[in-house]
């Protein structure tokens, strides 16, 4: 019986997920470039809840960067941005949100 305790105890601490205090990002990969460039303008609140696909998140970047004031990043910290984001904030298969507007129905920049 203790031995299936601790496989179990070692099972699920497998699954678990740390997760950021300051933040309540999860800690992975690229949590770093994401607090650097994305939660000092908006709460990590919007990350959270969001839940997109990487061209979806993309597509989010790029309308920040051209309505926002977001600056441009170096395409490999875009890329870690990206995969953190895709990885542990995909869009989910149960989502009652609506997709994204298409860029040519957003409004245009100011």
């Amino acid at each position: 019986m203790k031995k299936i305790l601790v496989c179990l105890t070692l099972l699920i601490s497998c699954y678990a997920v740390e997760i950021d205090q300051e933040t309540g990002l999860k800690v992975d990969q690229g949590l770093d470039e994401v607090k650097m460039n994305c939660t000092v303008c908006h709460s990590a609140n919007f990350i959270i809840q969001s839940k997109l696909s990487r061209e979806e998140w993309l597509t989010t970047i790029r309308w920040m960067q051209e309505t926002q004031g977001l600056w441009e990043f170096e395409p490999k910290v875009e890329d870690t941005i990206l995969t953190y984001l895709a990885k542990n904030y995909p869009q989910a298969n149960d989502s009652k949100r609506r997709p994204l507007l298409r860029k040519e129905l957003l409004p245009p920049p100011k």
